[in-house]
């Protein structure tokens, strides 16, 4: 379980970033919610603590018991439905100990390490109809249980999760091709229905949302307001913001136009307050964890570490790319957090304990797998 490891094998690059951009993190929260701040920086002391501890043991290790991994997390989604504490009408969190947590975030990196196993031991067989097969109904609880939460934008993220540990994992570009030939019509047929007014595919207000996004001045004072004020927070700070934590009267933050901003919105004072150079840095270290985490992937001893630093590097690039698509009105409003940036603990720290997994594989970069 344990194995000795040379010291010039670590990623301390990975580290700074991660420790960079966690700081800046909870310097924003400071800012945006200052009753959230310490809360934040007892995750990153707990979450870089589980992180250098995983990263000492052999993630074959932990690879082993991959289904008790896949049980574990259905149980812990189902204790959500059965025990869980609405909030905002979503029930996302159960009190473990006393303690909220947050199920779905956990998830994404359950997902990771069982399908990094269970592809790369059906790996020979990936492009047959039974393993695909079994691949999708393997994913089809975990995901309906995140779903009915409701959790669309978790959701859509271990959907592209389960695509890129696919793809990667082997899955034939003729199966891709068929696929996209199926799921592109059917998302063009799915969104035209969804904005009909007597629709019951999704809630009213995953509705709302969207034609909230597709007809903004329509809806600037309802369900765009988020959106637009966020817009016009990170616009408003232009090349340097309006300094940390300031007092500017004609300030988003300070005036309140923001909700919550500590979470979904943590971007839009990320770009007031430290203006476009703020806003490049941070979206500069998320690009740079992902990469180490694909750089990593290439060199891992075999396909269950490639998957593994692949589903992490897509884990922080796509939801990156969504939270700060939704601060700047690409897409529309989904409520993901900001990777390492955005307030959550059960986020911040599962974050780590996949990093943690990350670095192990990468201090046993011997051999690519044949």
């Amino acid at each position: 379980m344990l194995k000795r490891y040379r010291v010039r094998d670590y990623s301390f690059k990975l580290i700074l970033f991660l420790v960079a951009l966690s700081t800046i993190g909870v310097l924003i929260i400071g800012s945006a919610a200052k009753e959230f701040q310490s809360k934040q920086l007892v995750g990153l002391i707990v979450g870089f603590f589980l992180m250098i501890v995983i990263s000492l043991f052999d993630y074959t290790f932990f690879l082993q018991f991959y289904w008790i991994l896949y049980f574990l997390n259905l149980g812990l989604l189902l204790s959500v439905r059965f025990a869980g504490t609405t909030v905002n009408n979503a029930k996302r969190w159960v009190s473990i100990a006393g303690i909220q947590f947050q199920p779905s975030e956990t998830a994404k990196i359950l997902l990771i390490l069982f399908f990094a196993q269970y592809i790369m031991k059906h790996k020979e067989k990936l492009n047959t109809f039974k393993t695909l097969a079994s691949c999708v109904i393997l994913l089809l609880p975990p995901l309906y249980l995140i779903y009915d939460q409701p959790d669309l934008s978790t959701s859509i993220m271990v959907v592209i999760l389960f695509c890129a540990l696919l793809f990667i994992g082997g899955l034939s570009y003729k199966l891709i091709a068929i696929a996209a030939a199926i799921v592109v019509p059917l998302t063009v047929i799915f969104l035209t229905l969804v904005v009909q007014p007597d629709q019951d595919l999704i809630n009213d207000y995953q509705q709302k949302r969207i034609l909230a996004w597709l007809h903004p001045l329509e809806y600037v004072n309802a369900e765009g307001y988020q959106q637009d004020n966020s817009i016009t927070a990170i616009g408003s700070g232009q090349l340097w913001g309006k300094g940390y934590n300031n007092n500017v009267i004609s300030s988003v933050k300070n005036g309140n136009f923001i909700s919550e901003p500590q979470t979904d919105f943590i971007f839009a004072i990320v770009g007031e307050e430290l203006g476009f150079m703020g806003g490049s840095v941070v979206i500069i270290l998320l690009g740079l964890i992902s990469l180490e985490c694909i750089h990593i992937a290439r060199r891992a001893k075999d396909l269950s570490g490639t998957l593994i630093c692949t589903g992490m590097a897509t884990l922080v690039g796509f939801q990156s790319f969504m939270n700060i698509s939704v601060a700047t009105g690409l897409m529309p409003n989904t409520g993901i957090p900001l990777p390492f940036v955005s307030y959550g603990l059960t986020s911040l720290v599962s974050l780590f304990i996949g990093m943690g997994v990350v670095l192990n594989i990468g201090l046993q970069c011997i051999r690519k797998y044949s």
